[in-house]
Formats: C-alpha cells, sequence, structure tokens
C-alpha cells in the first residue's frame, strides 16, 4: 500500500539536524493530538461478504478474544448454521432432479425434514447419526457442488465436516468454529479496541471504533445513520460469488450487486473525505471453484476481452489470478466513472482526488487480516496525520 510522506515546511537557513528536529516534534505533536480522537471506521458490503467475521477479527487480535463462557454462547448459533445447511441441502435435492445414494438416506432425510426450523437444544445421538449419513451421501455431495445455485451457508461444509467433533457432550467452539459462525446482522453494531502507534509515527497507542452494520438490501437505509465522523471505510466484496444470485432477489447476481453497491459508495457525498480500502474477500472460496470447474466468463462474458489484454499477461499465470484481477479492475474502473447527477447523495468531489486501496481477503484468516490491517492502520494514521500537517500550513 502507498503511503504519502509527511511534506514539512523547508527553510535553507536551518541545518540538517535542526531540521530533523522540527521535523520529529511535528510529528509527535500531530500524533498526540490525534490520539486523543477516536478513529471511526465503517464496514461496508453486501450480506455475506465477511464484515462480521472482521469484527470477531479485531476482538481476537486486538481485545484478548473469547472467554470459554463467551464461546459457549456461541453453540446455539453454531448448531443453527449446521442444521440450516444440512436441511437446505436435503430440500433441494428433488429441485436439483438428484437422488440419494440409499435408503438409508432417504429415511434420514425424512427425518431431518420433519424437524423444525429451529435447530434442536441438543444433539441427540439419532440426530447425529441422520447428518453423518446425509453428508456421507453421494447424492448430498453432488447437491453441495452445485450449491451455487441456492442459497447455502459458506460454512457449511466447514461444519459438516467437523461434525463429529462439534457434536461431543463437552464441546466448546474454537477460535475458527467461531470465525466460521454465521449470523444475520441486523441493526448497528461497533466495536472499540485501541492499537499500538508505530514510533514513526509518534509511538503510544490509537483508540479505533469499527461499526458493522446489515447488508441486506432492507438494511441499507440504516447506514446513513453512521456516516457523521468516518474517517474511513472499509469495503467487503465476495470475490466467491460471482456465480451466486442473492437470497432476498434470486435473478440479481450477486458480484454485480456487490459492484453496483460500491459505485453508490464511492459516489456518495457522505463519505467523500474518507479512506476508501476495499477487502476482496472469500478469494480462497474463489479458488476452489475454479479448481471445481467453474469460470467466471460464464457470468460475466466481458471476462474473456478482459483476459487477452497484454498488460495482465505478466502478473496472471492462471485462470484464479485472471478472476481475481478481473474483479479488481472492475472496481477500478468504477472509480474512473463520471458521476451521474441523479442522485442528491452523490458528492462533488473528482474522483481524480480520491485513492482506493485494494487487498485480497480471507477474512477466516487470523493471520491474514491481522498483515493487512497493520497496513490499514498505518495508512489511517499516516493519512491523518498528513491531513493535520497540511492544516498548519
Amino acid at each position: 500500500m502507498k503511503l504519502r510522506l509527511l511534506r514539512c515546511l523547508r527553510n535553507p537557513k536551518q541545518s540538517t539536524r535542526q531540521k530533523e528536529e522540527v521535523h520529529h516534534h511535528m510529528i509527535t505533536d500531530m500524533s498526540s493530538n490525534f490520539k486523543d480522537t477516536t478513529v471511526k471506521i465503517l464496514l461496508l458490503g453486501t450480506a455475506e461478504s465477511g464484515k462480521t467475521t472482521i469484527i470477531k477479527q479485531m476482538r481476537i487480535l486486538h481485545i484478548n478474544g473469547f472467554t470459554d463462557d463467551e464461546r459457549r454462547e456461541k453453540i446455539p448459533e453454531i448448531y443453527q448454521n449446521i442444521h440450516d445447511s444440512i436441511k437446505q441441502l436435503v430440500l433441494q435435492m428433488e429441485p436439483l432432479g438428484l437422488r440419494f445414494g440409499s435408503v438409508t438416506s432417504e429415511r434420514s432425510a425424512h427425518y431431518i425434514l420433519a424437524l423444525p426450523v429451529e435447530a434442536p437444544e441438543y444433539f441427540t445421538e439419532e440426530y447425529c447419526d441422520h447428518v453423518v449419513t446425509l453428508w456421507n451421501d453421494v447424492g448430498i455431495r453432488a447437491c453441495y457442488d452445485r450449491s451455487n445455485e441456492f442459497p447455502l451457508l459458506d460454512s457449511a461444509k466447514y461444519f459438516l465436516d467437523n461434525f463429529a467433533r462439534i457434536s461431543e457432550e463437552e464441546y466448546i467452539p474454537s477460535t475458527e468454529d467461531i470465525l466460521h459462525s454465521r449470523k444475520v446482522t441486523t441493526g448497528i453494531s461497533k466495536i472499540t479496541f485501541r492499537v499500538p502507534i508505530p514510533k514513526s509515527l509518534g509511538g503510544g497507542e490509537q483508540e479505533f471504533r469499527m461499526y458493522d452494520v446489515g447488508g441486506q438490501r432492507d438494511e441499507r437505509n440504516k447506514w446513513i445513520q453512521v456516516f457523521e465522523g468516518i474517517q474511513a471505510v472499509l469495503f467487503l466484496i465476495s470475490c466467491s460469488e460471482f456465480d451466486q444470485n442473492l437470497r432476498e432477489d434470486p435473478k440479481q447476481n450477486r458480484l454485480q450487486e456487490a459492484l453496483n453497491l460500491f459505485r453508490a459508495v464511492w459516489q456518495n457525498r457522505f463519505l467523500a473525505s474518507a479512506g476508501l480500502i476495499v477487502f476482496l474477500n472469500k478469494y480462497d472460496i474463489m479458488e476452489r471453484k475454479i479448481r471445481a470447474g467453474k469460470h467466471i466468463v460464464d457470468y460475466f462474458p466481458e471476462f474473456e476481452e478482459f483476459s487477452k489484454r497484454p498488460q495482465q499477461q505478466q502478473s496472471c499465470f492462471d485462470e484464479c489470478d485472471w478472476t481475481k484481477m478481473f474483479i479488481k479492475q472492475k472496481m477500478i474502473d468504477i472509480t474512473h466513472e463520471q458521476f451521474k447527477r441523479n442522485s442528491r447523495n452523490q458528492c462533488d468531489v473528482s474522483y481524480s482526488e480520491r485513492e482506493c486501496y485494494y487487498h485480497f481477503t480471507v477474512a477466516t484468516d487470523t493471520r491474514c487480516i491481522r498483515d493487512v490491517f497493520s497496513d490499514v492502520q498505518q495508512m489511517i494514521l499516516s493519512e491523518n496525520i498528513n491531513m493535520a500537517g497540511s492544516s498548519l500550513f
């Protein structure tokens, strides 16, 4: 990530040592002033793009993670994820024209379908046997391979693969379990944490406040409530959703919906002064899909022309690389569009005056998020010190 350098006034009569001392004191003073304020970061993106997982990672990285009691509180959520996943797979067998691999699996399917939508409070031995039978069924696996054709949690395979461990009586969710768990976000939630400031930026600690908002269409009208005072927007887009449609609108491609939303965020006048960082998330799932035979060109025909660009040849070695670069370029192109004056929410700032930073991420990978957020943190602090510096001159 490019970082702008702090510019200082030059005095030709000053010695090199004097200049260095002035520069150091200026950074220290501005950093000290900035540390008195809280940096507000807003997470935006469509539903299931990984926003809430980022909030969980901030807790793991900066607030000592989860206690055993807090982990136990996540058990009903994880149970519900498993129950939703196996029930949805069974429900989709007939519409997809698939058959179970055995009579035993058919009996297990009838058992699961007869259960209510809510997950059992406890996983009985009978329930566990039926779930294991179904997940090992060749028909259910074929159904899972076509899960882009119907709504299914990204974490379905993770939880069903780990079902034997999760169904144990003394089960306590691991950190990875919590990161993979999914609960629909409604309303606005926030997390506050402190992070060390590099010595080059004055040292000490800086307080951050991160806001998470629901990404469903009917939740987006609440976003404006937290726009005021936002210093940075983290926009999450799921690279893996190129072959999926929205839950709330089965005719709308999820990736296209995310691109449309990014355009609205980029052009929104209430966010014009906020830094914008894009997390191109879930590229690991995207890569698995491509290796399984899925191709983005089947959903975005313009990919074929993009893949012939000579300037991309040196950085793209396989279809996974091409797909990642294609999605990123889609977003870059949006930042270069001329604004259409059809909304009072659109800003008057030219695209050339703003920068957008891009990172490929796996939100469930703590090491990945730690490294990426370290860059984001340094960029935000540097930008704010730059703004403070420019205001002095």
